[in-house]
């Protein structure tokens, strides 16, 4: 007994200076893309967007609040169709190419674009594309330069894009919340 013991505290060292099991590894497969992780989170904007401009009545939809310091703001339609027309410029910048759809005046979208049908259709298109872009992305393309679209200043990334993507589509989104329930609406992410 006392031999069995000595031979446990004496291995104990060594089994402290063993390495440790490697923890079992993904196929290459299994593992994401930087772009299908972003796109992961993106998904959430697209839904959360879509159920908004879906929810606001046709008739709705060229609605702007007047009352207060509201002059020359967006148009619901306008607000809808400023992130679709920036969905597709971005989308474009991610995949180096011009973009598939019309964007018009990015600030105000297609003027040619006037029922809401055609406006959630332009709007679901931009999406697609744009989530086209984003599942792109990948580690080794996802921190090459990109020109600047906006303004002289530092060069973007696709990361950096598709980051802009998602947080111009939620701050978009919070301006139609608002118009939404200045409506009588609530929007259908708060009906739970």
């Amino acid at each position: 007994m006392k031999m069995m013991t000595l031979s446990l505290l004496l291995a104990l060292p060594l089994a402290a200076q063993a390495p440790a099991p490697k923890p079992p590894t993904l196929s290459a497969a299994a593992e994401p893309t930087v772009g299908a992780a972003m796109d992961g989170t993106y998904q959430w904007v697209v839904g959360q967007f879509t159920s908004a401009a879906e929810a606001m009545p046709e008739d709705k939809y060229d609605w702007a609040p007047t009352q207060g310091e509201f002059k020359g703001v967006r148009t619901f339609a306008q607000e809808v169709k400023h992130v679709s027309a920036v969905n597709f410029f971005l989308g474009s910048q991610i995949l180096g190419e011009k973009p598939p759809a019309e964007v018009g005046n990015p600030e105000q979208g297609p003027d040619s674009l006037k029922a809401k049908a055609e406006i959630v259709k332009y709007m679901k298109d931009s999406f697609a594309y744009s989530r086209k872009a984003i599942q792109s992305i990948t580690a080794q393309n996802g921190g090459r330069a990109v020109k600047n679209p906006f303004f002289p200043g530092p060069d973007l990334t696709p990361i950096g894009l598709a980051t802009l993507l998602a947080f111009h589509g939620m701050d978009h989104y919070g301006q139609m919340v608002e118009y939404l329930r200045t409506n009588g609406i609530v929007p259908p992410a708060s009906r739970r």
